[in-house]
């Protein structure tokens, strides 16, 4: 294999690989397809810690309530006549208390879910990830993604989070052998009291520990992201294509108009008064109309190729022409086509024009 073959291959290699990170169109493209970084980890991990963090903001209110519906029951609803009436009462009672009880932990978890996720991803509201795609219920691709690396990755994710979780349990219970092997003697209230000690001790740790496992989880989520959306140089190009347009076809679409721009400037060379040359590289055609115009008004001028067809034209249609050399070089360098001849160099295209007039026999 030759050194130049091998050094194309190395190129379109290259040119493919996936190295670039991804433009802000590609992003957004992603976004709109429901493909953002986000662990689904965090926020249940902040539900976990912040519900049970709620049990000790709301502890004394929720016993308060709880006092009060067993308080009401016993010394109140339990001496009522059991009719269908009393029953439905009794229950449309409990349910509200019920409600109310836990109305501040509902409210909080569903604080702590909105903004887990909207710290992840912002607000984003699209339809096309619940749209029907049936490639999702092809047995093939369904087992690639038994078997896939991402499968792998969750899979110890798992592993890992049971393990930790495991060993906090199996320390704090061991941090509190004497007392549980002391329940058998204790009063029920004492049981209750540690039980609920315990567990809530055991939800904030396994709540924080999860956390702080989201938190590496997200990071990764994210690298993952990025690397999944980064574009080969080909892509950016394409992509660049795609939203500005080929420049081969812009390139094109430019040359059609400078030649549509041509044959209007053409057009308008037979209704000029006078062709002012170089005499062979430029081209400067003048039209006065004093009734319409406040001065004399270049409309067509060119070089080389195009000044000859200017000359030629305008012989063609019995247009004058002079040569004047700095003239038509200062004429067309300062005015453009449409516009009117600057005040510097009047007098010298009046004489010229007035030239014009004599022989063709008009008066100014």
């Amino acid at each position: 294999m030759s050194q130049h073959f091998r050094l194309q291959l190395d190129l379109q290699w290259f040119a493919g690989e996936k190295t670039e990170p991804a433009t802000p169109k590609k992003r957004q493209e992603a976004r709109k397809k429901g493909q953002v970084a986000k662990s689904m980890d965090l926020p249940a991990a902040f539900i976990l810690l912040f519900s049970f963090l709620s049990f000790i903001m709301f502890g004394g209110y929720m016993k308060e309530k709880i006092l009060n519906i067993f308080r009401n029951v016993f010394e109140t609803q339990l001496t009522m006549d059991v009719t269908a009436g009393n029953v439905h009462v009794l229950f449309s009672d409990l349910v509200i208390q019920g409600f109310f009880i836990l109305a501040p932990l509902f409210i909080l978890v569903v604080i702590i879910a909105i903004l887990g996720n909207y710290g992840q991803i912002g607000f984003m509201l699209i339809g096309e990830p619940l749209m029907m795609k049936f490639n999702k219920i092809n047995p093939i691709s369904g087992f690639k993604r038994i078997f896939s690396m991402q499968t792998v990755m969750e899979f110890l994710k798992s592993t890992l989070k049971m393990s930790i979780i495991g060993y906090v349990v199996y320390t704090t219970l061991m941090a509190e052998k004497a007392k549980l092997f002391g329940l058998g003697h204790a009063p029920l209230e004492s049981t209750l009291s540690l039980v609920a000690t315990i567990t809530l001790k055991l939800g904030i740790k396994i709540g924080a520990i999860l956390v702080i496992l989201a938190v590496f989880d997200f990071i990764y989520q994210k690298y993952e992201f990025e690397k999944s959306i980064k574009m080969s140089k080909q892509d950016i190009k394409d992509e660049y294509k795609k939203s500005e347009g080929d420049p081969h076809i812009k390139g094109k679409i430019r040359a059609k108009q400078r030649q549509m721009a041509m044959q209007r400037m053409m057009q308008e060379v037979p209704k000029a008064d006078v062709i002012i040359t170089n005499p062979t590289h430029f081209a400067v055609a003048l039209k006065y109309d004093a009734q319409n115009m406040q001065a004399p008004t270049v409309i067509a001028k060119g070089t080389d190729y195009m000044a000859l067809k200017i000359k030629e034209i305008a012989k063609q249609n019995g247009v004058m022409t002079m040569e004047n050399k700095p003239l038509a070089r200062a004429i067309y360098a300062q005015v453009e086509i449409g516009e009117a001849i600057p005040a510097e160099l009047f007098q010298a295209v009046a004489e010229v024009l007035a030239y014009v007039y004599k022989v063709k026999g008009r008066t100014n």
